[in-house]
């Protein structure tokens, strides 16, 4: 265990962990770096704007998706039409929290888009947290 200034007679029974940590420490650094990108679940061309906070999406929030062609997900989980309200009043309830994170593809239609949160509204759920990409060139 000591150092010892002589030969050493028989095997060595010491473990070298440098190796390990070092493994580790890569490791370490490949998770925190692709973990942000791991959730985003649902592809979709969100619009981009101006930069006005940072929100990291993680998979504990209440995030509804639409794609163009008005599918709607709730997290990664595709939900119908006409149960759409009652999942996500269930699904703010477990999480709880009253707001929702509302990601819109790009391609979608204005329209579609009030319309899905003058129904969310009046289905009493106001705290609405629209999803948009930073333009990086308005950076």
């Amino acid at each position: 265990m000591g150092f010892s200034n002589g030969p050493r007679k028989g095997p060595v029974s010491e473990i070298n962990v440098t190796p390990l940590v070092d493994v580790m420490l890569v490791l370490l650094v490949i998770f925190m770096v692709t973990a942000p990108m791991m959730f985003s679940g649902v592809k979709l061309k969100l619009p981009k704007t101006g930069k006005v906070d940072n929100l990291n999406l993680r998979p504990e929030m209440v995030i509804l998706s639409v794609t163009a062609g008005e599918e709607y997900f709730l997290g990664k989980e595709k939900i119908a039409r006409d149960s759409l309200l009652k999942s996500v009043a269930s699904k703010l309830k477990a999480a709880k929290t009253d707001v929702i994170y509302l990601r819109a593809d790009y391609a979608l239609k204005y329209e579609k888009v009030a319309k899905l949160i003058a129904a969310l509204k009046k289905a009493g759920i106001s705290n609405i947290a629209l999803v948009t990409e930073i333009d990086k060139s308005q950076g």
